[in-house]
């Protein structure tokens, strides 16, 4: 894709999700940024596909927020899990969470990450999914209920933190962007902000 020219003036950049996981990776390219909480209705549509709701939702947060941010590169993410045909969220709770490990257990799911970077300025957005395939080994009630009394990954799709303890869960894992099983695709990302005329090698001087 053709890089847009830096802007007159850096915009700000801001992410439109409360949730500390993509805080904390945002963080990770030394950019300053803010955080908008999107009011975004995350139920998916009839018929709609796993990466088509990703998709939507991830557009929709990042537009929530442009109203505000009028000056601002928005960035917008979500994230749907599927296992065989059906969808999984947050657990929420032990019980939960047991279960959905009770059943990814022994089998391969796919996570649809979207990221959507909005320039509220121009108006210019650009989107994308980055799937992963999670494949989780055999495991044992014991094991299941060890695992989560010692990390309560309850806010997490899936009942694993793969940045953490959660790995030992997982046999295999294909993804063009390991960030993007936590939450947001910073190689993605990275190529985003390049084609607004931010590069986070030599910020701030770019901008």
């Amino acid at each position: 894709m053709k890089q847009n020219p830096p802007q007159s003036g850096p915009a700000k950049l801001v992410l439109a999700s409360t949730s500390r996981y993509r805080r904390e990776l945002l963080s990770r390219l030394g950019l300053p940024f803010e955080v908008l909480s999107p009011d975004v209705d995350e139920t998916p549509l009839p018929d709609e596909s796993p990466s088509a709701t990703a998709l939507r939702l991830s557009v929709l947060k990042a537009q929530a927020a442009a109203s505000t941010c009028p000056d601002a590169l928005i960035i917008g993410s979500d994230q749907v899990l599927m296992l065989d045909s059906a969808q999984l969220g947050k657990p929420g709770n032990f019980d939960k969470a047991f279960a959905q490990l009770k059943t990814m257990q022994g089998k391969a799911m796919v996570f649809h990450t979207a990221l959507s970077l909005l320039n509220s300025r121009t108006g210019h957005i650009q989107t994308r999914d980055v799937p992963t395939v999670v494949h989780i080994r055999p495991l044992t009630d014991a094991q299941i209920e060890a695992y989560l009394k010692k990390e309560t990954p309850y806010d997490c799709a899936g009942s694993a933190k793969s940045e953490a303890l959660g790995i030992a869960l997982m046999t295999r894992m294909d993804s063009p962007d390991p960030t993007a099983l936590i939450g947001l695709p910073l190689m993605a990302l990275t190529e985003m902000l390049l084609n607004e005329g931010v590069d986070v090698l030599t910020w701030p001087a770019s901008t």
